[in-house]
């Protein structure tokens, strides 16, 4: 399964992020001379480095060096950093090899792996793709973008082991060999536009899940997706649907409320889809692609069925957190583009108190104005995008809250008994926090403080 040899090879590691950290000390347990640079202080760095340095690996920070990116074997660059980075470039033209953490992971990864992407939905369906193969009894490692680096599973990994990974757009940017037995994509609208520029990159992106599939490998996509249904022609793969609207040749969908699977002359229920768990439209979806994946690996419908029962919502998800004085808060800091703020207003009839803002990633968010006329009763705006959302929506009370803290303390004096606060931002989270799970932390333990 190995590319290259990595004893004494020199490689670099651009990002000292979760998967450029795990990475590198990956690397160099296999031999390598490695390097990792990043544009971060060493101060900001300094939970990371002690541990880089006892395993002797060379730690630039502060910037990245001109002299760094040459004379590299092999340059692995985490997902955060853009792949048309100029020192990227010139890296590239000098003929040196430049991959992502995924691809290399991919090279240690000897058992079969099941990739899901999609601009929402990932890691849910991942979790609960992983719960469905062990309930079915086989082997299964999860990680990619859901946080455990994909490099992280290797030493653990067989030719047994089913490899569920979530993988983001960037990450497949920079695959060259990785090659998933089963590709999901759950749905492709308009995200991290900041980065990619245009909507037709991203899709191309999303899209190269499909790339080294073969004929005798499976590819799971919705159905009710348009962007979905247009790059269903690029895998080699067999093609898999799955719809919540309407019957799929060959997939999952919902006949008279029941979960039913097809596969050629094959059909079955396999639950009521009143027993999922999870709430809102979008997590149907999600259980269905999760289902029809574990399916395609021969779980048997009672395994399906007990592990999407026993699933539940993964953290920072569309998560209830507290009852107060009759009005319920949810946290869906995962929420962090304008489609995945939809389907979580969409999980509430009405009466909802939504707090949006954050980084912008250049989104449109005049799209929400209709469904902020029929269900939300007021909108509080945070972060950097907060006046550039109050110029886009209407129809709807709108409080300049800033922090989420001020949202939280608006929202809990004006809010009724039956009413909902929910976190759906709309946008990255990296102006006023770490990342995603740090803004949602935040916002249960401000929560647990209104009691």
């Amino acid at each position: 399964m190995i590319f290259m040899e990595l004893r004494d090879k020199r490689v670099l590691v651009v990002g000292l992020g979760k998967s450029g950290v795990a990475s590198a000390l990956f690397l160099k347990e296999h031999g390598a001379r490695v390097t990792i640079s990043d544009t971060k202080s060493g101060d900001e760095l300094r939970n990371e480095i002690p541990a880089l340095l006892d395993h002797g690996i060379t730690v630039e920070t502060g910037g990245h060096g001109e002299r760094t990116f040459r004379g590299q074997d092999l340059i692995v660059v985490s997902p955060g950093v853009p792949v048309d980075a100029p020192l990227l470039q010139q890296a590239r033209n000098l003929g040196e090899a430049v991959i992502g953490e995924i691809e290399l992971a991919a090279q240690f990864l000897p058992g079969p792996i099941v990739a899901i992407t999609g601009s929402n939905g990932k890691t849910t369906t991942t979790a609960l793709a992983g719960e469905i193969m062990t309930a079915g009894g086989l082997p299964t490692l999860v990680g990619g973008n859901i946080g455990t680096p994909a490099i992280s599973l290797a030493p653990r990994a067989t030719r047994d082991t089913v490899i569920v990974l979530e993988v983001s757009s960037f990450q497949l940017e920079t695959i060259q060999t990785f090659h998933p037995k089963i590709a999901v994509v759950l749905n492709v609208t308009p995200d991290h536009l900041d980065r990619h520029r245009t909507l037709e990159v991203y899709v191309n992106a999303k899209a190269r899940i499909f790339e080294n599939q073969r004929g005798d490998d499976f590819a799971i996509l919705n159905a009710d997706d348009p962007a979905c249904v247009e790059i269903a022609g690029r895998t080699k793969a067999q093609v898999f649907w799955f719809s919540r609207q309407k019957e799929v040749k060959e997939g999952t969908w919902v006949r008279e409320g029941n979960i039913v699977f097809r596969h050629g002359t094959r059909q079955h229920d396999v639950m009521l889809a009143s027993e999922i768990p999870l709430k809102g439209a979008h997590n149907l979806e999600n259980v269905l692609a999760a289902v029809c994946a574990g399916a395609l690996m021969g779980c048997a419908p009672g395994k399906i069925r007990q592990a999407v029962q026993n699933f539940k919502a993964v953290e920072h998800r569309l998560e209830f957190v507290a009852t107060i004085r009759g009005v319920d808060y949810y946290n869906d800091s995962k929420a962090t583009n304008v489609d995945a703020t939809i389907k979580a207003i969409e999980s509430f009839p009405a009466n909802i108190h939504l707090i949006l803002g954050g980084k912008d990633k250049g989104s449109d968010y005049s799209v929400l104005n209709n469904l902020l006329k029929q269900r939300v009763k007021r909108v509080y705006t945070i972060g950097a995008a907060g006046v550039k959302i109050e110029s886009q929506i209407k129809n709807v009370e709108v409080v300049h809250a800033e922090t989420l803290e001020n949202a939280l303390r608006q929202a809990n004096a004006l809010a009724q008994p039956g009413d909902v606060v929910l976190l759906a931002p709309a946008c990255a989270s990296f102006d006023q926090f770490k990342n995603y799970e740090e803004r949602g932390t935040v916002f249960k333990e401000i929560v647990k403080g209104l009691t």
